[in-house]
């Protein structure tokens, strides 16, 4: 198969050697920690040139020179303390420097140091606990978030820091009035901490090891912010394990949460309901029936009789955990129960993740069509954990590479050029045998797709105009499903259905005939169907013109002029139409 789009660029980097009193941990404790932690981290997606691999941050006594080390051995790395390094080059302890010049001179020194350690030391870097409170610092820091850095806060139990705080020293801020001092500046720097890091990880009740491991987890997620006039800011989490972060999405004013899922689901829904019980919530296990059929106004309307039973209020929360037509029932829902309540995501099929669970779309089906009934109403975020792939069968993941694909098509070229390269691969997906280098392809593509869908959605929340790009290939792909009562899976209509506008988008003169075949053979090769035979014209007319972009009496298509150059085409000659659908039918 031959791709007229590849656009490959390669980065080259030489390794620069760490400065000062960088510490590097023995071999045989590196090995003793790889051993333990396994390879949950590749250092090469780490590796930032001319910058720390990560920064710790967090309250005195959170652990951040332990763990620090730990994550740093783990992955064959150099560990420095910014203390350590400002007490190198001033020749004197903290307590000295805070005695002699003063709070304000010390964090004048630190600023400096750290500024200098940001962009010139690449391995794992610890931060005093007063150091992002500093406005120089703390702009530092987000300038190395934005290059790619990543900032971990060390969110540690008050009990048990102010304990470690106290038998640490070289504290100066704690010399009197220890807990009553930590608690202020918590009260102070807890919020600063939190609007910087890329990753927050808990430390309650784990061992030095348990929370490098949950670091590595963290650092290891590939993060996408979804932004917007009209919505209020969220991420969407993608990694192993990013489940465990629902305590932490759902925040503190939940008492009750509702989680509704399928059965398919149940090993990931018991690991959710035993993490929301130890956060202290209370769960409602709610179960509904699996695909289209839990996407109904009967379903719904059982689940605001049991919200009503058990009491939820506009302060409560819900999450949805599944494939796409829980997470799109699940946030209709919560839209919906006492005009909207908090909700989380939480998908665990590769449709689920790349397409219905971000963007805010819930809704569900009638007897006149799909999603007809729904409402615009974005999630606190989304955790598409990765662990999830190792139940999905081979035919709900191939379905997933139809919206995959679709991305590709519509904005990021580089998505068909991943598709292309991986297509044997992926196509003969194995739940029971992922490998490392295939799941990072998984979760390259998932963090594309989701970045092409977060780009329309910030610009267009409610679908007017450059949201229905989204819909490329849907308008054949969603009538393909009601003819089919819902047997075919959302991603093969939705192949089917691009196929039709390539057809389409050529009949009306914009693309040309090998474009039309790229479609074909490259979906064809995702074990995709680029042809279906199933219904008259004249029915999938009919449901054509009940499609959400339509117009009145007028047909709206989504089609492509190139590779990602979608328009809108409105009304075009219905023998074109005519001429798309037969071709698709061979």
């Amino acid at each position: 198969m031959v791709n007229r789009h590849k656009n490959h660029t390669h980065r080259h980097s030489s390794r620069r050697r760490p400065q000062g009193s960088a510490r590097r941990p023995q071999q045989g404790s590196r090995r003793a920690a790889r051993a333990e932690l396994g390879d949950i981290v590749d250092p090469r997606r780490l590796h930032n040139p001319g910058h720390p691999a990560a920064v710790f941050i967090g309250m005195p006594g959170a652990g951040k020179t332990r763990i620090g080390m730990e994550v740093a051995r783990a992955l064959g790395m150099d560990f420095l303390d910014s203390d350590d390094e400002i007490e190198r080059r001033e020749g004197m302890t903290i307590p000295q420097i805070f005695e002699r010049f003063g709070e304000p001179r010390f964090r004048a020194i630190e600023n400096e140091v750290v500024v200098g350690l940001l962009d010139s030391f690449e391995g794992i870097l610890s931060l005093g606990g007063g150091s992002p409170m500093h406005e120089g610092t703390r702009e530092a820091l987000v300038r190395y978030e934005r290059e790619g850095g990543k900032i971990v806060y060390l969110r540690a139990d008050p009990e048990e820091a102010m304990l470690r705080s106290q038998h640490g020293g070289n504290r100066p801020l704690l010399a009197d009035d220890a807990r009553a001092t930590w608690m202020r500046l918590y009260a102070q720097r807890d919020p600063v901490y939190s609007a910087i890091a890329t990753v927050a990880v808990p430390t309650r009740g784990k061992t030095p090891m348990k929370a490098a491991k949950a670091v590595m987890e963290g650092m290891n997620e590939r993060v996408v912010h979804v932004t917007g006039s009209t919505i209020e800011p969220y991420d969407v989490r993608i990694g192993a394990n990013t489940i465990s972060h629902l305590p932490q999405v759902l925040g503190e004013a939940p008492v009750r949460v509702a989680l509704i899922h399928t059965s398919s689901v149940q090993r990931h829904s018991d690991k959710a309901r035993t993490i929301l019980r130890r956060a202290g919530y209370t769960v409602s296990d709610i179960i509904i029936p699996d695909a289209e059929m839990g996407k109904t106004i009967d379903v719904a309307s059982s689940i605001w009789k049991r919200l009503g039973q058990e009491g939820f209020t506009r302060s409560d929360a819900i999450v949805g955990l599944g494939g796409g037509a829980c997470t799109d029932l699940a946030g209709f829902v919560a839209a919906t129960w006492m005009r909207g309540i908090r909700y989380v995501n939480c998908p665990t099929s590769l449709l689920a993740m790349v397409d219905a669970s971000t963007g805010g779309k819930t809704g569900i089906n009638t007897e006149e069509g799909k999603n007809l009934v729904g409402s615009f109403y974005t999630p606190a975020g989304v955790l598409a954990d990765l662990d999830a792939l190792g139940t999905l069968p081979n035919d709900i993941f191939v379905e997933g590479l139809g919206e995959v694909a679709k991305s590709g098509f519509i904005r990021d070229p580089r998505i068909l050029d991943i598709l292309e390269d991986h297509a044997g691969q992926l196509r003969s997906f194995d739940c029971t045998d992922i490998s490392p280098e295939l799941l990072d392809v998984i979760a390259e593509l998932i963090e594309r797709t989701v970045t092409v869908k977060a780009y329309h959605v910030s610009n267009d929340l409610r679908e007017r105009g450059l949201r229905e790009f989204l819909n490329y290939g849907h308008t054949l792909g969603h009538a393909i499903e009601k003819l089919e009562h819902f047997r075919w899976r959302h991603g093969q209509a939705v192949a089917v259905g691009m196929v039709f506008a390539a057809e389409l988008s050529r009949l009306t003169g914009h693309i040309d005939q090998e474009l039309v075949d790229y479609h074909r053979e490259l979906l064809g090769s995702l074990g995709l169907r680029t042809s279906w035979d199933g219904g008259s014209f004249d029915d999938v007319l009919a449901l054509m013109h009940r499609d959400k972009k339509a117009r009145g009496n007028t047909l709206r298509f989504v089609i492509l002029d190139d590779v990602a150059h979608p328009i809108h085409l409105d009304n075009p000659p219905l023998d074109a139409v005519r001429e798309a659908f037969e071709l698709i039918r061979r």
